[in-house]
């Protein structure tokens, strides 16, 4: 995973607009999906700010998430913290006061309940360039062409990223899941360039082929 570098939060949290009631919900109720996934960072290890795993979110999350905004990490942070699903300390050894978390026993129990115990949720595929191919019909095909490969040329940029990403996990046993992630997602990028640049040798033809 990504170092953090040990990068001073330029800010401390929001302040605190938890209800006495949301305190007292069981936290398997009440959690979201972000709740777990910035749980699951610091189950690695790392005492983290909230500027440090938000870089960290950036640089993992979003091959495969939504990383979330700043503001989000702070307001889950507090949450988490009062729940008691996390541990956190101020941290005055640097230029600037910042506070440090870290999963608590409580939190890893939950982070291992949820992953246990909740059913999967299946993926929402939201496609933009799916969607303007089903459109194609509207504009001249050199417009659905050009599109699609500009479609590819992110792809390939995305995938050297994420390249860099597994590269840097090596062989580590701590981080063997997070490579195999990894992997997946290269693999993903390689059947999706593929499969558009198939159906872009297609469209170069003056009429749709037979459906076999």
């Amino acid at each position: 995973m990504t170092d953090t570098g040990g990068v001073a939060d330029p800010a401390g949290p929001p302040e605190d607009s938890l209800s006495g009631s949301d305190l007292r919900q069981a936290p398997e109720h009440d959690l979201p999906p972000t709740s777990y996934a910035l749980l699951g960072l610091l189950s690695f290890g790392p005492e983290l700010t909230g500027y440090e795993l938000k870089q960290w979110a950036d640089s993992t999350l979003r091959f495969y998430w939504v990383a979330p905004a700043m503001s989000q990490v702070y307001s889950e942070l507090t949450r988490l913290d009062r729940l008691g699903l996390l541990e956190s300390r101020d941290d005055r050894t640097g230029q600037r006061p910042a506070r440090r978390y870290k999963i608590s026993e409580r939190g890893m129990a939950e982070l291992r309940r949820w992953l246990s115990d909740t059913p999967i949720d299946f993926p929402v595929l939201k496609h933009p360039a799916a969607l303007r191919l089903l459109l194609g019909h509207l504009v001249d095909i050199d417009v659905t062409r050009k599109m699609l490969g500009g479609y590819i040329a992110q792809l390939d940029e995305r995938r050297a990223e994420l390249q860099e990403v597994r590269d840097g996990l090596g062989s580590d046993a701590t981080f063997r899941f997070p490579a195999e992630v990894a992997q997946w997602g290269l693999s993903y990028y390689d059947d999706e360039s593929r499969t558009v640049r198939e159906i872009v040798d297609r469209l170069s033809n003056p009429e749709p082929p037979d459906p076999a």
